[in-house]
């Protein structure tokens, strides 16, 4: 299928040792190229395709795909093909470290690093969704722009705030009725525009709160320059940079790891300045919500629960009453039949063939036929 989205990944260190090129196989080769080899688990990486069989492999066909090319060049690789971890280049489980210190993957370099190796602390609670280690965050730099107002914070759920800046002048004004014929008394003109009322009714003209509005200015334009000369309006032309406003105010930069919350992908910039950085950066991945190892797993679970429904219940479901009857019926029936022959063998001590179970069913249609045959039915 090309470079996955995100898979899981092995190495398999029998066919490419430490000393060869790296290369990384699917969970599929894993089990039915590399069932025997040793194998480095690598978890999960983003847009890689299977190397198993190409020409980072000597001697090894792969057995579910003959035919491949030579190399990916998509791939990217590093210091985790030979089962290498962290920046103390160290494998894991590490028999020579006595720490007891869980490993957390970085979601840009999508190495593995120990807690104590990021030059900052995890949050205590675990309460994290991302991070980001040092390195990445020195090629990343724009990222402590956001750092200093999203990491190690939980982000309240997004909530659309529009002000007369930010949207322009589109002012909309609903007055009841009552409010309507209050003004009118008050501007001694409530005959006048009833007559004017009537007027549109007979040419079939809806009265609106936009109609009473145009009626309002045409009659008070002096009053109304002045109250709105008080205001001055704006209409931004070009979309804010939300990353520039960040820059804006001052920050801190770290020698460190960063953690990030759930939803903080959703607060970066998307204009078309961030976009081409985060396109020469290549992480253009991190305003994907889908890109997270949590929806990985999330499409993983889903598709277990699928596989886990009971297909005699959504038979059932696709059925009208009657037939939901007459298949539970006839599913007993089968049900109690079938134990009963099965407990002859079991009480015999003698071995179920593959004859035995044709003729059961052979048996089991003829009787079913031999019962159909003697019903009859009527319509009234």
């Amino acid at each position: 299928q090309g470079a996955v989205k995100r898979q899981a990944l092995y190495a398999c260190s029998t066919c490419t040792p430490p000393g060869a090129e790296p290369a990384g196989i699917c969970l599929a080769c894993s089990y039915e190229c590399h069932g025997t080899h040793r194998l480095f688990e690598l978890y999960t990486k983003r847009n890689f395709r299977c190397d198993c069989g190409n020409s980072k492999f000597k001697n090894l066909q792969c057995k579910l795909l003959p035919e491949k090319g030579k190399v990916n060049s998509g791939n990217k690789y590093n210091d985790n093909f030979y089962g290498l971890y962290c920046t103390c280049k160290r494998p894991y489980p590490d028999p020579e470290d006595e720490i007891p210190d869980e490993m957390i993957q970085c979601i840009v370099c999508e190495d593995w690093f120990h807690g104590r190796h990021l030059g900052a602390v995890p949050p205590e609670s675990g309460d994290f969704h991302e991070m980001v280690c040092q390195a990445c965050m020195k090629r990343c730099h724009f990222l402590w722009a956001y750092a200093s107002q999203l990491a190690g914070k939980e982000i309240p759920p997004l909530t659309k705030v529009s002000s007369l800046e930010d949207e322009g002048i589109v002012l909309k004004v609903e007055e009841s009725e009552e409010q309507k014929k209050e003004i009118k008394k008050e501007s001694g003109v409530e005959h006048h525009d009833t007559k004017e009322e009537k007027q549109l009714e007979q040419f079939n003209e809806p009265s609106t709160s936009s109609g009473y509005c145009r009626k309002f200015i045409q009659k008070f334009p002096m009053e109304i320059a002045e109250t709105t000369s008080e205001f001055s309006f704006t209409k931004s032309e070009e979309p804010i940079c939300k990353l520039k406003e960040l820059q804006s105010k001052p920050f801190v930069k770290k020698d460190t790891a960063t953690f990030w919350p759930s939803n903080w992908r959703s607060k970066l910039c998307t204009c078309e300045d961030c976009l081409k950085m985060y396109s020469e950066l290549e992480v253009q991945f991190l305003t994907d919500e889908c890109d997270t190892v949590l929806a990985y797993e999330n499409k993983g679970t889903s598709d277990q629960e699928t596989e886990r429904r009971d297909p005699l219940m959504d038979t059932l479901n696709s059925m009208n009453r009657v037939q939901q009857v007459e298949l539970i019926c006839e599913y007993n029936d089968l049900k109690t039949e079938l134990t009963d022959y099965l407990r002859r063998f079991a009480d015999e001590g003698t071995v179920v063939k593959r004859e035995d179970i044709q003729h059961f069913f052979e048996e089991f249609q003829s009787r079913k036929r031999r019962r159909t045959n003697r019903m009859q039915y009527y319509c009234s």
